[in-house]
């Protein structure tokens, strides 16, 4: 089964709207996916630059999405732990949440990746995206990437 990841903000491989970054609302987008391979118990989201000058600058980490939920509604709170379970790591800037494109110069990429994972994970509070990545590893059933540019005005 392919999983399959939208945002009504934005299609794949164009600009993300000034509203999700920095220099707008720094609100995360709304986005919606279809359904996961049997056996999904949770699903996690992955949000990084990989143009960033100083290597990979990471944006969001979501993980413990219910394995039912199938999308996310703009403005995502910058909190440890949703209603629903989901909890979120730190991203770059060392902060709970999303963090919206802020490029230094030039555009750049960001990919937002979806993971359907076998398992729930037991993780610490303000995991990082190495973290997760290496507690999913073994547990991904599938994945998907939603690719996005921003370019600072």
């Amino acid at each position: 089964m392919i999983l399959s990841l939208t945002s009504p903000a934005f299609s794949h491989g164009q600009p993300i709207p000034v509203r999700y970054s920095c220099q707008g609302q720094d609100l995360s987008p709304e986005f919606n996916w279809g359904d996961p391979p049997e056996g999904t118990l949770s699903l996690a989201l992955i949000v990084d630059d990989p143009d960033a000058p100083n290597g990979n600058w990471v944006h969001w980490v979501l993980y413990n999405l219910p394995g039912q939920c199938r999308g996310l509604p703009e403005g995502v709170p910058a909190v440890p732990q949703g209603p629903d379970g989901s909890q979120q790591g730190k991203n770059s800037w060392q902060k709970w949440g999303y963090g919206g494109p802020c490029p230094p110069a030039g555009t750049h990429r960001y990919f937002f990746k979806l993971y359907a994972l076998d398992t729930t994970l037991s993780l610490k509070q303000g995991v990082t995206k190495e973290q997760l990545l290496k507690a999913m590893q073994g547990h991904v059933l599938a994945h998907v990437e939603l690719m996005g540019t921003y370019h600072k005005r």
